[in-house]
């Protein structure tokens, strides 16, 4: 104590344990290799892949020990499918700061064993009540009910997220017959701002994620002066050193341990008693 009493009741956290790092898992990558991936899926959803891997990556030489071994223990030594991820971004611009935001995401989610698939918006329709079959509704559809977890990258304009990214959740039904396209999958989120530190884009989006049945982790990530962020086109377009990155890890590994833990009970989430109650009803009305 220093005569100020303990402000933050630290006297009352459980005790938690400093993990050490494996050694073994260094500079180690869980990517699907090039000649395993299928070759239609690398081109058309994973433009994030750099043409070649440089000693000099910032993402290959992050230490990620204690995640790439919960993924190597639970998901490939047990034959389980990788954990698929769906990214989700709110910016056609050229240079758009919330595609290359998860662009990153994405090569981090990659090197870490995700089956990572990157969703173009270009072309999706307005939302409206008769273009259901569209090809790029169908896609996005399609892709949500693949994934295990959603990332989800939006600019903050105007002071929230933008149409083009609400537009695509607008896009994706609570429910598709017996099929919800979102219930019981994880959800990480991030938004990129043109000005200071903002969370507006954030918390828009962590209530659009409870309205998708979706669990949000915990940690987000929020990028101020996006623009300051990231190198020049020449350079790659990569994220410069700073926190942000560092918070943009974490939140990364969250999202993939949350999954390693969650996907074994999908079923288990969307067991709910109105709905039990509500079988119950009409089968008894067809005695």
């Amino acid at each position: 104590m220093n005569g100020h009493g303990d402000l933050n009741n630290t006297h009352a956290a459980r005790a938690t344990t400093i993990l050490e790092v494996d050694p073994k898992y260094s500079n180690k990558s869980l990517a699907i290799d090039a000649h395993e991936d299928e070759a239609s899926i690398r081109e058309h959803y994973r433009p994030f892949l750099l043409p070649t891997a440089t000693e000099d990556d910032w993402i290959a030489n992050l230490e990620l020990a204690t995640t790439l071994k919960m993924v190597e223990s639970e998901i490939l030594d047990k034959k389980q499918d990788r954990l698929r991820i769906l990214v989700l971004y709110g910016s056609l611009r050229n240079r758009s700061f919330s595609r290359l935001l998860a662009y990153e995401a994405s090569r981090i989610l990659f090197r870490l064993g995700c089956d990572v698939r990157v969703y173009d918006p270009a072309g999706l329709p307005q939302k409206d009540d008769v273009q259901h079959e569209h090809p790029k509704v169908q896609e996005l559809r399609e892709l949500s009910k693949w994934s295990d977890g959603h990332l989800w990258v939006s600019p903050e304009q105007h002071g929230n997220l933008t149409g083009l990214f609400k537009q695509q959740i607008d896009w994706i039904p609570l429910s598709s017959g017996s099929v919800r396209p979102t219930q019981g999958r994880t959800l990480a989120i991030a938004q990129v701002s043109g000005g200071s530190q903002s969370f507006n884009a954030v918390n828009s989006l962590r209530i659009l994620g409870r309205w998708m049945r979706m669990f949000t982790i915990p940690n987000q990530s929020s990028v101020p002066k996006a623009y300051t962020q990231f190198t020049s086109e020449a350079e790659g377009s990569r994220m410069i050193p700073s926190s942000n990155r560092d918070r943009l890890v974490d939140c990364m590994e969250e999202l993939v341990k949350y999954t390693i833990v969650m996907r074994p009970h999908f079923e288990v989430f969307g067991d709910r008693y109105s709905e039990r109650e509500e079988r119950r009803q009409k089968e008894a009305m067809k005695e």
